[in-house]
């Protein structure tokens, strides 16, 4: 049995990140194995993830980083069950960590990897509140927007091919946040809530006793308005007072908006 020496615990705890005597008894347990250690401190971690996962997790932090050349970035949610934790400075650390290790996945929806999930495990283990990776998403394109409201609860990612000021593309993002549209265009509407709100307008039109070509007009014109107010490039600009009364597709010109998502903690 190796000897275990303060230096061993200290270089465990820093590396783990978890207290002294919880490193001094893997490494009693473990009989002074470093590797086995820290195996045995993750699968404890694990174990009290496991324990805590059926308490509600409603606060947390967004996060958005990008690549050094700006052609990429990549924005995550971690949820917590406090804004105490929220505001921690470990939790903070963490999902910035995760957020650089969502950067090297592929454009798209990211996963959470057997990295992001230890390294939220290691956290939680920390500081004894349930956590979790909620969601993560890299965008890749041409030009990149991005927008983190100043209490890190609401996220937005942009990505748009072709031409167009800063200023747009920041007032983009803005309009984002704001206005949360569905899609980028009326045909990424997801289908189920089409098909939902066009059963709810014919049944209404039904209701009002209207002849049926009558009823029929009513049902096309709501849905019309309703996909304009849910897809992104359809809506009217939020920045009325800089842009009037124009849609976003007009603002843009010929850029075309490739992917975005938005993000706020709890939604």
């Amino acid at each position: 049995m190796a000897e275990i020496t303060a230096a061993m615990v200290k270089a465990l705890r820093e590396e783990t990140g978890l207290g002294m005597m919880d490193c001094k008894k893997a490494l009693d347990e473990t009989k002074g194995d470093v590797e086995k250690a820290k195996d045995l401190l993750r699968k404890k971690g694990a174990i009290k993830a496991e324990q805590k996962s059926a308490r509600a997790t409603s606060e947390g932090l967004v996060c958005i980083v990008q690549t050094s050349d700006k052609l990429s970035a990549a924005m995550v949610e971690v949820r917590c069950e406090t804004d105490f934790c929220a505001r921690n400075e470990i939790f903070s650390g963490m999902v910035a960590k995760v957020a650089d290790m969502a950067l090297k996945a592929p454009a798209g929806k990211v996963e959470a990897s057997s990295e992001i999930t230890t390294a939220v495990q290691t956290v939680l283990a920390q500081i004894g509140e349930n956590m979790s990776f909620a969601r993560g998403v890299k965008v890749s394109a041409s030009r990149i927007g991005t927008y983190l409201h100043h209490n890190r609860k609401v996220g937005v990612l942009v990505g748009v091919e072709g031409e167009v000021a800063d200023d747009v593309l920041a007032d983009l993002c803005m309009h984002i946040a704001f206005a949360d549209p569905m899609g980028i265009s009326v045909d990424d509407v997801p289908a189920d809530v089409v098909a939902k709100e066009k059963q709810l307008a014919t049944e209404a039109a039904i209701a009002s006793g209207k002849p049926a070509d009558i009823a029929e007009k009513m049902v096309s014109g709501k849905m019309r308005k309703f996909l304009e107010e849910r897809a992104l490039i359809e809506q009217l600009h939020a920045r009325e007072d800089k842009y009037g009364k124009k849609k976003v597709k007009e603002i843009l010109g010929a850029a075309k908006v490739t992917a975005f998502a938005r993000f706020a903690v709890g939604t």
